[in-house]
């Protein structure tokens, strides 16, 4: 009868000694590739929300600096300025020049039409005298050349010049100056300039003179600045044969107004 022979439920012996299962545990942990790999986590940094707080309140804080230094320098000019304007205006008194107009003759002022009514010609001659006065103690005028136009409800009667000129302090100047046109005209302007034309009480003309004047206070001089003379309240009349007629100047007025250009606008 064959022996049969079982495995022993006892620990393996090392050389016959027994090895005890805590050894057992501890070969087991030492040896890590009978262990199952453990996965390392990804770095992922953390957002720095305190830094961008931080530069975006850095960046409002400069740019409110910006604008308050700003705004003070701004009001401080204008301050200096308008302290500088009223030393002016206290040492020097200034004053507007003023414009007289003295008279007005109508040489001619003719409006014809076609036969067949298509076209009008108007043909004009007018001689005017002027007067330039400086009312000031201290301030020269240098005026460049006049560009003048003369208008009756808005139609455009009569072109001229006036040379340039320098007006000295309490100085009044006097020169004359020619208006004359030649040129057709439209049904809405005919139909406006025969209504004046028929009128009892005569045309009503206006005129209107541009130019730029440099201011001179002793040593210091200003920038030429452009002017508009307007005079109005002028009565004339249509001549009658070759002698011209002489319009009423009694009621005119002329005043003087500033042209300031911004780019392409003018006030």
């Amino acid at each position: 009868m064959t022996d049969r022979v079982y495995p022993s439920s006892k620990p393996t012996t090392n050389g016959g000694a027994a090895v005890p299962a805590a050894a057992t545990t501890t070969a087991a942990t030492a040896n890590p590739s009978n262990t199952k790999p453990q996965l390392r986590q990804p770095y992922r940094p953390q957002p720095q929300y305190r830094h961008r707080r931080h530069r975006r309140s850095n960046c409002h804080c400069n740019f409110c600096c910006c604008c308050f230094w700003s705004i003070l320098i701004i009001l401080a000019l204008a301050l200096l300025t308008a302290i500088a304007g009223a030393a002016v205006y206290i040492l020097y008194r200034p004053h507007r020049p003023e414009f007289t107009l003295t008279s007005v003759r109508i040489a001619k002022l003719n409006l014809t039409t076609s036969s067949d009514l298509s076209t009008s010609h108007l043909t004009t001659l007018f001689n005017l005298t002027l007067s330039s006065k400086n009312p000031n103690n201290h301030l020269t005028f240098s005026y460049e050349p006049f560009a003048l136009s003369l208008s009756s409800s808005d139609v455009q009667i009569g072109n001229g010049s006036i040379p340039a000129f320098t007006s000295g302090t309490k100085n009044s100047t006097f020169f004359r100056s020619i208006l004359s046109t030649s040129q057709d005209l439209d049904v809405e302007s005919v139909k406006s300039l025969r209504s004046d034309l028929r009128k009892k009480t005569g045309v009503a003309l206006k005129l209107q003179m541009d130019t730029k004047v440099k201011v001179a206070m002793g040593k210091l001089k200003s920038k030429k600045v452009g002017i508009r003379v307007t005079c109005e309240g002028i009565k004339g009349a249509v001549p009658k044969g070759k002698s011209p007629s002489v319009a009423s100047v009694a009621n005119s007025k002329c005043k003087v107004d500033l042209r300031i250009k911004i780019w392409k606008w003018t006030f």
